[in-house]
């Protein structure tokens, strides 16, 4: 999987993105966007001169095991790729910087002695001059991991010409945030889930060979008084090195992974992200001028708010297997009540009457309702994500969500056991969000908070912006 898009720090998409409920793609992003699937090595493209000189390929593997001659060939190479790296590559003997791995394990005289990882913080925001002044080699392979409320999330990707490749992922639901509402802490049962979760992370960082990654967790850490013991746990017993963010941070993480889904032909979005513990919402403003030629998506943001409430805490608090109509509006209600305290919701009621304002919703709710809507058999990212819904198909959607037993919502492919109890509560903080901001079409991503984090760090990497190839003495 690839994703494609331009240049993050610069990214405003000139043209909507297509359906991609048309069918599957193996490109998402920015329609007519010039990334490409990955070649065979040695293959050669059409209209190209045979004397010109050509790159000579790598393969390039799917998601798994790399073959054993192929770790090989990687380990002969990584002593040079590392001294090539200005710094920040790991040398024989030397320590990691930050957002490197260590090696996961050192020789002695009884074999191989397992060490612990060690994956320091995203390193800070640099000038534009020294971002300018380094460039990643096309070999760094980057990692994005989301420690939410709810689930445990890693992406692992390599840069590709404007965007990047999915190397790997791995994703499961750990509910971590598990009666933190009622206790304010977290249990003991929901912090072994995501140890054990985090293990297998580790795992991947390391197999995979990971030079840079940037380790988040949110709002379950951020609110629980035991939160910040919980990652030294995690530090101790897993090598992981997780920062628990901001609310403001995570809403702009948001905006950069679903950047290229904003419908630049129309006045902004309003996107939401429902999460576990909390509920993240971006008013996204283009028709303020840009200052100067173009700005990232995340400078459009015009206001956003983080509402203390998500699918795991509202349906612990109203009930998630039985949920009656009565019910149903209580939590909407709830919700309702939040969303009076949105900063400028009164500019922001005028822009949606005025139309031309869409929604994004980056969620396990919204991406549920596009599999439903999309009637799919088996869950499907390529064709959910960036699917546009009307406000009737939604509220069709919604209806026959609401209208499912605890029994009809685990035997649906596209909810779950997993999910059953808890899709019902994002119904209603989406149902809430609706009623105040009628929005008549709804954009639906499969992508987020780790999209947007591998984004930020490429572009701070300058990936994108390195001096034009050149061949035969020319500019290509």
């Amino acid at each position: 999987m690839t994703i494609s898009g331009e240049d993050p720090l610069i990214a405003e998409s000139r043209t909507p993105a297509t359906d991609s409920a048309a069918g599957p793609r193996d490109h998402v992003g920015t329609a007519g966007g010039s990334a490409q699937g990955p070649r065979g090595a040695g293959q050669a493209l059409p209209g190209k001169k045979k004397g010109r000189r050509r790159k000579k390929r790598r393969p390039v593997y799917a998601s798994g095991e790399k073959p054993a001659e192929a770790k090989a060939t990687e380990k002969s190479r990584s002593g040079s790729v590392d001294r090539a790296q200005n710094g920040r590559g790991i040398a024989m003997g030397g320590k990691p910087g930050p957002g490197q791995v260590r090696p996961a394990s050192v020789p002695s005289r009884n074999g191989y002695i397992p060490q612990p990882q060690s994956i320091a913080r995203a390193v800070p925001r640099q000038d534009e001059r020294q971002r300018a002044d380094f460039a990643a080699p096309q070999e760094t392979l980057y990692a994005a991991l989301d420690l939410g409320t709810n689930n445990c999330r890693l992406l692992i990707a390599q840069p590709r010409e404007r965007g990047f490749r999915v190397v790997d992922a791995f994703s499961r639901i750990v509910r971590l945030g598990e009666g933190v509402g009622r206790s304010g802490r977290l249990g003991e049962a929901a912090m072994d889930r995501a140890v054990e979760a985090l293990r297998i992370c580790r795992s991947k960082l390391s197999d995979r060979g990971v030079l840079r990654a940037r380790l988040i967790a949110t709002e379950a850490c951020r609110s629980a008084e035991n939160g910040a013991i919980f990652l030294e746990r995690v530090r101790s017993e897993t090598g992981l090195g997780l920062e628990i963010v901001s609310r403001e941070t995570e809403a702009r993480l948001a905006v950069s992974g679903c950047a290229s889904l904003i419908d630049p032909n129309s006045n902004g979005a309003l996107l939401f992200d429902i999460g576990g513990g909390s509920s993240e919402l971006v008013w996204i403003d283009l028709t303020r001028p840009a200052e100067g030629r173009r700005r990232r998506m995340s400078d459009r943001i015009r206001t956003w708010a983080s509402l203390p409430v998500g699918v795991v805490t509202l349906s612990e608090r109203h009930g998630g297997e039985t949920v009656t109509a009565e019910v149903f509006e209580a939590m909407v209600s709830e919700v309702a009540d939040m969303l009076r305290t949105f900063p400028e919701a009164v500019a922001l009621d005028q822009a949606v009457a005025a139309g031309n304002l869409h929604m994004l919703g980056t969620s396990g709710t919204v991406t549920t309702l596009a599999g439903v809507h999309l009637g799919l058999e088996r869950y499907d990212r390529r064709r959910v994500d960036g699917t546009w819904m009307t406000a009737d198909e939604v509220n069709l959607m919604m209806n026959t969500l609401t209208g499912m037993d605890y029994a009809a919502r685990i035997a649906n492919p596209c909810i779950g056991k997993e999910r059953a109890d808890l899709v019902l509560a994002g119904c209603a903080i989406l149902e809430a969000i609706r009623r105040r901001w009628p929005c008549q079409r709804l954009r639906v991503a499969d992508r987020g908070l780790r999209e947007g984090i591998l984004v930020e760090m490429m572009a701070e990497d300058g990936v994108w912006r390195r001096a034009p190839h050149r061949q035969g003495g020319r500019t290509s």
